[in-house]
């Protein structure tokens, strides 16, 4: 007799529970790790978590690389993101059919963080600082990667990294502030649609702490996430952040109380130790022991798992899943699906006529980019690369200048010289400093704060190797710690010496004259630098010769900013701007390609450089794809996912993510922005016009007609923005609320009609915790991005009137203004209040309605390390009318919230209330009034 769990026919929920009831609590502890114990005497096999697919299968081996998530992103197209992650997921499951311990099937992707910040480190790996783009094309792409049966998944998508985490630079204990409307109208919708489409199935919580408490720990976990999903939601931590909740979090004391309350918040698989799982599950079975939690608690972690394994098919009769064929792996529909992607990808920022290129006899093709096709640390491994140069050389004979220095390290001792076969580098002695010789002469790679030297004698960088000294015997910068990077610190008269980035160390010449590492910067080599070739002036010297020249610059995505690492400024690095200057000054027809996976403040390059084409590292395909845009075979498809501001001076603080007070992202930027949210300019020209919006029950249509008036054939991607004129509270300046891709022949016109519920124009009302479509007059904008909004509409939606606030108890967090304040832990397991980091920091509660009885007495909940007080003033936090001094007593811990009231005096009518903090460090949980 089948056991009902291996029955199709029954219910996923029957079947889990079938299977759940005949497992022993070991063997239930064993299934909460990564790598799950099989069940030998049931049936059940091994299953490992964790497989990257971020924008195709990673790290296993050659396979389809596609272009970067931002890159997918800008394509502004879901049913070719769907498509790509339908590819992916076949890729995943060939790899999978040959071994199903190395490639499982709970994919790892896709990451949809809102790029609130492009100094993120990991931009790349999202898709837009929108959240609704955003978690419409994590659906897409998360639909490709489960499959179209709707009772077996193909792949089992997970969604990364739940919340608040744009920062690389302290992510595991920084703690992001996050206030209600943030929470509720930007992170959460990036989340929620692809859970609630059923297109994921898993969660990864994130580094950071969130208003002060681990985000591996949330209550939103199981509040909003689990309450979303249709299904059993399988959350999976982050690696090694379990580990992080004692130290470096000191959430918890011991590991089994910080085990525990991750299993208590929703924590169902721990990704800690690799394949060794020995230690994680000794402190669930210590945590179980002392009573931290209890069987009920390990049976709904359990059937989490249990639940995604047997929507896999696992334990199904016959095979799980029917496995592709092995040549499905870059197989010709992949690669030229890889190159439509790449190609829709492509974004022209500025154009004055130069493209696209009208058969030009020879094209110079200049930079560090020029003829390469990077990797990022989610990439695959590339199967074949085609460059930049390869695309354009198979259009038109081509002159190719890589534009690096050459130089040569000297001291007054010799120069560093560099042997083969990964022989260590040596400072050999050079009386009287004649010709250099081909060994001491090195090509310097700027990526922006972070150099490489590759070694001419065999074209391999320079490294440090296990035993510490430096070689040349890498094929460039690579690996989880990237050991080839170098930052160069001025000294006097020009001479410099080098740290080592991976360490902090510094060069220094060691015993027998190798070079080697040193924490001493005292003990540092002083180096020269001999420049034996320009690489400006071999830039400008190869332009000279053709009649366009393409420099193609950008970012390494494996030093300019990447895991681990955040970005400083958003500056192209300064070698590759002098090499463009000279270039352009060499030919007038420069066509400048930045290939990055994050905005630059290409300020210069806007006002000098003709034109000016940009896309994420674009995979195999991406140097066909480029020559079909810049050849004019296709017209240039994509548009920004985020705005590209002229410099870092025009973003708030990397660890402040409170963007309605910030004024930050697209939605709420006052500046101008050098290139906006949805720009991508096209061949040919468009025009709008006749504008209509109207309410058809719950949903509001949006139209206009919109015209080709140029003389090729175009894509538009209308967008359509909304702004709300009165309010409560701040507005985005504008929202994008949808949009709709049209291909028009010259001359052709075409009436184009976007859709979306009227909830989505609702705020959160922390006044009554809850979404609410306001009673104001609103505009509807149609437009070629957020900044070129061609025709607009009145837009009448029924809503309501916010009253005012009653004087009943108010959560803290709920204020509608603050400053000098934070989000922290009211709590241990939930709740939030606010703390104050200076003296007269104040949090504000606008139009609070005290008329009739006023209340004689406010009551507060408290916490602070010293006693101290907090004032209650009306109308200005200031110089407004003190209303009460509550004296706030010293507090054994920072959960440890009392009491506090005072008699008011004077509140009466619609107030505005502040309450200020006296001293720094002082917290609030909640006031009511009685």
């Amino acid at each position: 007799m089948t056991e009902p769990f291996r029955d199709p026919a029954l219910s996923t929920g029957e079947r889990v529970r079938d299977l759940l009831a005949r497992l022993t609590t070991e063997e239930k502890i064993g299934l909460l790790h990564q790598y799950q114990r099989p069940v030998e005497r049931l049936g059940v096999g091994p299953f490992r978590t964790g497989t990257e697919a971020l924008h195709g299968l990673a790290w296993l081996g050659p396979a389809t690389v596609f272009p970067q998530a931002v890159g997918l992103a800008s394509t502004w197209d879901p049913a070719l993101v769907r498509e790509v992650g339908a590819a992916t997921a076949a890729e995943v499951l060939a790899f999978h059919a040959k071994d199903p311990d190395g490639a499982g099937r709970n994919v790892w992707a896709p990451v949809v963080n809102p790029l609130r910040d492009p100094r993120w480190g990991r931009n790349e790996e999202g898709y837009s600082e929108d959240p609704w783009l955003t978690g419409l094309l994590a659906t897409a792409y998360a639909r490709g990667l489960a499959g179209d049966d709707p009772d077996r998944l193909a792949t089992a998508p997970t969604l990364k990294h739940f919340l608040a985490y744009n920062n690389e630079t302290d992510r595991c204990t920084s703690s992001s502030n996050l206030p209600p409307r943030v929470l509720r109208e930007y992170e959460l919708p990036a989340f929620l649609p692809a859970l609630r489409e059923g297109a994921a199935v898993a969660v990864m919580p994130s580094y950071n702490l969130v208003n002060g408490r681990p985000a591996h720990l949330s209550p939103l976990i199981d509040s909003e996430l689990r309450a979303a999903a249709p299904d059993d939601l399988l959350v999976v931590s982050d690696a090694m952040a379990p580990g992080n909740l004692v130290d470096p979090q000191k959430y918890h004391d011991d590991p089994a109380a910080a085990h525990a309350h991750a299993i208590r918040a929703g924590l169902d698989s721990f990704t800690q130790d690799d394949d060794r799982p020995e230690a994680t599950l000794a402190h669930v079975r210590a945590a179980l022991e002392r009573g931290l939690i209890d069987e009920a608690d390990l049976d709904a972690a359990v059937s989490h798992v249990l639940s995604v394994r047997t929507r896999l098919g696992e334990f199904d009769p016959g095979p799980a899943v029917a496995a592709p064929p092995a040549d499905v792996v870059n197989c010709p529909a992949h690669q030229a699906l890889a190159r439509t992607a790449a190609r829709r990808s492509l974004v022209l920022l500025k154009n004055d006529g130069t493209l696209p290129l009208r058969d030009p006899r020879r094209v110079a093709v200049i930079g560090q980019l020029g003829d390469t096709v990077m990797e990022d640390w989610y990439s695959g491994t590339l199967p074949y690369a085609v460059s930049a140069r390869a695309g354009i050389s198979e259009r038109a004979e081509t002159v190719f200048c890589e534009g690096v220095d050459r130089i040569a390290l000297r001291t007054g001792e010799g120069y560093v010289t560099a042997g083969t076969r990964g022989a260590p580098l040596t400072l050999t002695p050079a009386p009287g400093f004649g010709p250099v010789a081909e060994s001491a002469a090195f090509d310097l790679f700027d990526w922006g704060g972070a150099c490489a030297l590759r070694a001419v004698v065999d074209g391999r960088y320079v490294s440090e190797t296990e035993d510490g000294l430096l070689a040349n015997d890498q094929p460039g910068p690579n690996g989880w710690e990237v050991r080839q990077t170098f930052r160069r610190q001025e000294r006097p008269g020009g001479a410099v010496v080098l740290q080592h980035v991976a360490t902090g160390r510094y060069v220094t010449v060691g015993s027998g004259g190798s070079l080697t590492l040193t924490p001493d910067a005292d003990g540092a080599a002083v180096f020269t630098v001999d420049v034996l070739r320009s690489g400006a002036a071999e830039a400008a010297a190869a332009a000279a010769t053709a009649e366009v020249a393409v420099v193609v610059a950008g970012d390494h995505p494996l030093v300019n900013g990447r895991e681990t690492e955040d970005r400083t400024d958003l500056e192209l690095p300064a070698a590759q701007q002098d090499v463009l200057r000279a270039v352009r000054a060499a030919n007038p027809a420069t066509v400048l390609v930045l290939s990055s996976g994050c905005p630059f403040g290409v300020v210069w390059a806007d006002e000098n450089v003709p034109a000016i084409l940009w896309s994420a590292h674009g995979g195999q395909e991406y140097g066909r794809a480029l020559a079909e845009v810049l050849f004019g075979d296709a017209d240039p498809a994509g548009r920004l996912t985020q705005t590209w501001y002229r410099s870092a001076a025009e973003l708030p603080d990397l660890f402040d993510y409170d963007i309605i007070a910030n004024d930050a992202t697209y939605l709420y930027y006052l500046g101008s922005p050098l290139y906006p949210f949805g720009h991508g300019l096209s061949y040919t020209t468009m025009d709008y016009a006749d504008p209509e919006a109207r309410v058809e029950g719950d949903r509001v249509i949006v139209e206009a007609t919109v015209t080709n008036t140029g003389d090729r054939a175009g894509e538009e991607v209308v967008q359509c923005y909304t702004h709300q004129r009165a309010s409560r509270v701040k507005q985005p300046l504008r929202r994008l609320q949808g949009f709709a891709r049209v291909a028009l022949r010259p001359g052709e016109r075409r009436r184009v009609r976007v859709e979306f519920p009227v909830s989505a124009l609702a705020v959160w009302d922390v006044t009554r915790s809850r979404f609410v479509v306001e009673d104001a007059p609103r505009r509807a904008h149609l437009g070629g991005s957020a900044r070129d909004l061609r025709v607009c509409a009145p837009l009448a939606v029924p809503g309501e009137t916010i009253p005012p606030r009653a004087p009943a108890r108010t959560g803290a967090a709920d204020n509608d203004e603050y400053h000098g304040v934070v989000l922290c832990a009211s709590a241990r397991e939930s709740g939030d209040a606010v703390r104050s980091t200076e003296a007269a920091a104040w949090a504000a509660f606008m139009d609070v309605d005290f008329t009739g009885p006023g209340p004689a007495r406010a009551v507060l909940s408290v916490n602070a390390a010293r006693a101290g007080s907090l004032t209650l003033r009306l109308d200005d936090p200031l110089t407004g009318p003190v209303a009460a001094s509550v004296p706030v007593p010293a507090a054994s811990g920072v959960f440890d919230f009392t009491e506090a009231g005072a008699p008011l005096a004077g509140v009466e009518g619609r107030r505005d209330l502040y309450v200020v903090f006296e001293e720094a460090g002082t917290a609030l949980e909640w006031i009511d009034f009685a």
